[in-house]
């Protein structure tokens, strides 16, 4: 059902309020009809009676299409190079002790300094993309990971590995959360929960790229796989350089910096990709004008509760995430459990990530974020915990899928559902604190570790499945459902 929003015929104008997403604009001469469904948008002219449009009403106009089919090309590919960074870790400490005559827990600090890298990187470069622009940051980003990813190849000596590995997770960290915030920001509403999932789903394939690396590297007895792991890592962020010259500004950031006629030029840019008529020269656009005494910080009033409860589930899927994968990888290519061993099952174990990314991506839309993350996080913690009741390959095997699946399934709503937590103002600052929040997970993971596996692997992953369902405490603290909200 369509109405009548606005009629623009020499000086007479009609307007109308409470209207948005598909929008058909017919022109004829001099007049131009406006025709909006009607929605939940307010929209307002301005004082020429122009119809003021919010970015996400002219985005909605063009859907998702050839433009987002291309992002998503392009932060995938990326996306795909910085978990292979991160993974890694796991599948190159057994080389890398081999290599340099370290025990393995030593050659784990490869990760430690990994994930203080990453720490800094997204706290850090999470504000700086809210200050100077989302697409520079994402270019220093995606460069230095490609350089000092290639460079770790290379390292004469573990110390040098350490210190390339660290500036590596800095790249890493700062790529991260400012992707997904530029990704959200180009999506319309109805599809940015699916399409953010995708996204996140080129992790599962940037896992199993290294799970096949390493396979292969020790199928053909090669003398330092690590070296071959981190150089597979390296190659896409290389080919990202220079893809990334293609995505342009993010139109909300242009215009909250005030740049509305460069806001115009890209939502154009999309609507044309897209096939969908563009928007006149003189449209004013305008962000979601958000109420009186809105929140300026993370921990404002208005805020402080999700962004206590996000955060938390943030740090403790990430420290059973890290936990698990960081030491279940070397667990099973040296010593496993019956049938459950080898790289082969790494590899299964990484593609049972695939559809845990397709089932979160249907249920953020279907269900909802906070109930689809919600139930993962149960669903995980009941995986670890059948993990401890028995010995047997067969449950093991079962338990250690459901759990690939499930965690998995988490991060893909949890990077969903953050960023709609925030304005424009702090959608940067919000998913680069979310980021540096995790890898303080990843950093402790192998601490953890060290004391949790001293008393057994089956410990271990109880420990796990505790921290789970404490996160799915700690969700409760966020109330907030953003399923087909407009962001501002």
């Amino acid at each position: 059902m369509f109405q009548v929003a606005m009629v623009n015929m020499g000086s007479l104008s009609v307007r109308a309020e409470n209207v948005t997403t598909h929008s058909l604009t017919v022109e004829c001469g001099k007049i131009t009809l406006c025709l909006l469904q009607l929605g939940r948008y307010k929209t307002a002219s301005d004082e020429k009676g122009r119809m003021r449009m919010t970015i996400d009403e002219a985005l909605a106009q063009g859907g998702a299409g050839r433009f987002q089919k291309r992002l998503l090309g392009i932060f995938g590919l990326v996306w795909a190079a910085d978990a292979m960074q991160v993974i890694a870790v796991g599948f190159a400490a057994p080389s890398v002790a081999a290599t340099f005559g370290l025990e393995r827990a030593a050659a784990l600090q490869i990760g430690t300094l990994f994930f203080l890298g990453m720490f800094v990187g997204a706290f850090v470069f999470g504000r700086v993309a809210d200050r100077w622009g989302r697409r520079n940051v994402l270019l220093l980003t995606v460069a230095a990971d490609a350089v000092f990813g290639l460079a770790s190849v290379f390292a004469p000596s573990f110390e040098m590995l350490l210190v390339l590995r660290f500036l590596t997770g800095v790249a890493v960290g700062g790529t991260l959360p400012v992707d997904y915030a530029l990704m959200a920001e180009f999506l319309p509403p109805k599809n940015r929960g699916r399409w953010l999932v995708i996204l996140e789903g080129f992790w599962a394939v940037g896992t199993i790229v290294v799970a096949l690396t390493a396979w292969i590297a020790a199928s053909y007895g090669a003398a330092a796989p690590w070296r071959w792991i981190f150089l597979i890592a390296a190659l896409p962020a290389l080919i990202g350089v220079f893809l990334r010259l293609w995505v342009p500004e993010s139109p909300m950031f242009l215009l909250k910096s005030g740049r509305g006629d460069e806001a115009l030029r890209v939502v154009n840019r999309v609507l044309s990709a897209n096939g969908s008529p563009t928007l006149p020269p003189d449209t004013p656009l305008t962000l979601v004008t958000p109420p009186e005494g809105a929140p300026q910080s993370m921990f404002a009033p208005g805020l402080f509760k999700r962004t206590v409860g996000i955060l938390a589930v943030w740090f403790l899927v990430s420290l059973s995430y890290y936990g698990v994968f960081v030491w279940v990888p070397g667990w099973l290519a040296n010593e496993g459990m019956g049938w459950v061993r080898g790289y082969g099952f790494l590899v299964i174990l990484a593609l049972a990530q695939v559809p845990g990314y397709a089932l979160a991506a249907y249920g953020v839309e279907r269900w909802g974020r906070r109930p689809t993350l919600m139930g993962f996080l149960l669903l995980s913690a009941l995986a670890c915990f059948l993990f401890t009741l028995s010995m047997n390959p067969t449950l093991v095997a079962a338990s250690l899928l459901i759990m690939s699946f499930a965690l998995l399934g988490c991060w893909g709503a949890l990077y969903a559902y953050t960023p709609e937590l925030y304005p424009t103002n702090l959608r940067g600052t919000g998913m680069g604190t979310a980021s540096a929040v995790a890898r303080l997970g990843g950093i402790f993971a192998p601490t953890l570790l060290t004391f949790a596996f001293a008393k057994g692997f089956g410990f271990a992953i109880g420990v796990f499945a505790a921290l789970l369902v404490l996160a799915a405490v700690a969700l409760l603290l966020v109330r907030t459902e953003t399923k087909d909200r407009a962001i501002g």
